[in-house]
């Protein structure tokens, strides 16, 4: 599908690897210029080697650093803005779910899930938001089914992507009247190397298999890639006029919504 995104600049917060990785690679797939990032540089440098093609390459810019930090941000945006001379999306696929479970978690749990899960996104969306507003364009965050559903997944990361939901809501009626559309992705289980799933399958593959069948009507998990085929029409012309939705792909997981 031609999803009108060609030339379009797109910085993909979190996509050396996994959702993210994914997500950018379908946006060169469609001819958009796409800010690769990831913390670690060597994991970043193999993503590009594996997406890069002689036909592509010059659409594709590569920055690594800690993008919860303050400085990271701005110093990615301006090298962003210097080669590629503006942006019209951004995604913001930040943030872990690796917690302690039950109901009284340490308090140091709170304080970093909601670092890594909320705020972060927060600083990341304030800091492109004038670059956003020369042009119009979009934001999408990707979040999870445990901000809209009950699971037995970390408190703290449950409160953090359910406030991550509710900022993007809100948010999306600050910013249509400067023609800036702003969705949520809530994925249910992903897999892929080297993420959480794939970790425990190779723990006790038992549970996981019975965990699908009970609570996944599909029985199945899904794919970064699904998750991907959405981003990219959501960031595209054809989806201009959704903001403010909270779009759910989890196999028919989730009961309340």
């Amino acid at each position: 599908m031609n999803l009108r995104l060609t030339d379009q600049v797109v910085f993909v917060a979190g996509s050396s690897r996994g959702i993210g990785r994914a997500i950018a690679t379908a946006l060169l797939e469609e001819g958009a210029r796409v800010v690769f990032t990831g913390r670690n540089e060597e994991t970043l440098e193999r993503t590009i080697a594996d997406v890069a093609t002689a036909e592509n390459h010059s659409r594709i810019l590569p920055i690594s650093g800690d993008f919860t930090d303050h400085n990271s941000i701005r110093s990615a945006f301006a090298t962003t803005i210097g080669h590629f001379g503006r942006i019209d999306h951004l995604i913001a696929n930040l943030g872990t779910g690796s917690g302690t479970p039950g109901a009284t978690p340490p308090p140091d749990d709170w304080t970093r899930l909601f670092e890594q899960n909320f705020f972060a996104s927060v600083r990341l969306t304030e800091a492109c938001l004038p670059h956003l507003r020369n042009y119009g364009g979009s934001i999408l965050y990707i979040s999870s089914i445990v901000a809209v559903e009950a699971t037995p997944a970390p408190l703290p990361y449950c409160a953090a992507k359910a406030a991550l939901n509710n900022y993007a809501k809100n948010l999306s009626r600050h910013l249509a009247g400067d023609n800036i559309r702003v969705n949520t992705i809530c994925p249910g289980n992903i897999l892929f190397p080297g993420g959480t799933w794939e970790r425990h399958l190779k723990k006790n593959r038992e549970p996981v298999e019975a965990m699908l069948l009970s609570e996944v009507p599909q029985n199945r998990f899904g794919t970064p890639e699904e998750i991907a085929s959405l981003a990219a029409y959501l960031c595209s012309p054809l989806a201009a006029f959704s903001t403010g939705g909270t779009y759910i792909m989890d196999g028919g997981q989730t009961r309340s919504i």
